[in-house]
């Protein structure tokens, strides 16, 4: 029997026939002119972005860093994103959290109980007892670091373990959980590493970053994550936030553009 995560994630796909992720990060960097640099004006502007494009869009992925920038103000503004996001879609908390035992216990109840996440990215350095606090509840999911866009991915995940990479030992452990509310992420600029992690594993859910302004190839991630009926979501951040001049209707524009080019490679 599949978990209430899976399903509830699946759910979410099927419907709006959409496998794109938006990432929320908060960037006064990137802000056009238009956005009030504050707390109160990205709360604005991610409410802007939600309520244009959640009826295409599966999930939202927030980078914890963006906000744990501001302190305690930043906590408030998560809190308030997970809440007016609520069962629009699913909510991912990108904080790659990974400890020991008793630690990751009050990161799970953090992110899932207290904030209100669907799910989580955590880091898989520590072992399983790290990855399974976030587990044992099925109405809520993990999506575990396997391997990363970064070109940094090649300092540890590549290197090799009984002759195998250090990512296939990572999946490998994973797997032998047996729980379907794990997912993996893996980047989509390592397409040979792809099909290979995807052949390995076929039905695990994948959180794909590397698209957009890191370059990844959006078809060949697209067609691989979402291979024989898997869910493999797409994530996109800069590229559709600050699109334009992040206006409402340049940011539903570009969702647009993504949701119809991953549509029609998972129909191709």
């Amino acid at each position: 029997m599949k978990t209430e995560f899976y399903q509830k994630l699946k759910k979410e796909c099927i419907e709006k026939e959409s496998r794109l992720c938006i990432g929320l990060d908060i960037d006064y960097d990137l802000y056009p002119k238009s956005i009030n640099k504050t707390i109160d004006g990205s709360y604005d502007f991610i409410k802007m972005i939600v309520d244009s494009t959640h009826e295409i869009c599966a999930s939202y992925k927030i980078n914890l860093g963006f906000f744990e920038q501001f302190g305690y103000k930043g906590y408030e503004l998560m809190e308030k994103v997970v809440d007016y996001i609520d069962n629009k879609a699913i909510t991912i908390a990108d904080g790659k959290r990974g400890d020991i035992g008793n630690s990751s216990k009050k990161y799970a109840k953090s992110i899932f109980n207290q904030i209100g996440f669907d799910s989580a990215t955590i880091s898989p350095y520590m072992g399983r007892d790290s990855i399974t606090p976030f587990i044992d509840d099925s109405k809520f999911g993990a999506f575990v670091l396997c391997l990363t866009s970064n070109s940094g991915s090649n300092d540890l995940q590549k290197k090799m373990i009984n002759n195998n990479p250090m990512y296939m030992s990572v999946l490998n452990m994973l797997k032998d959980l047996k729980q379907d509310n794990i997912g993996i992420v893996v980047g989509a600029t390592q397409e040979d590493e792809m099909r290979r992690i995807r052949s390995e594993a076929p039905l695990m859910p994948w959180l794909i970053p590397g698209i957009g302004k890191q370059g990844g190839n959006l078809e060949m991630s697209v067609k691989i994550g979402n291979q024989d009926g898997a869910i493999g979501i797409i994530n996109v951040s800069r590229d559709i936030l600050y699109h334009g001049d992040s206006t409402e209707k340049d940011i539903y524009v570009r969702t647009l553009f993504y949701h119809n080019k991953i549509k029609d490679f998972l129909n191709d």
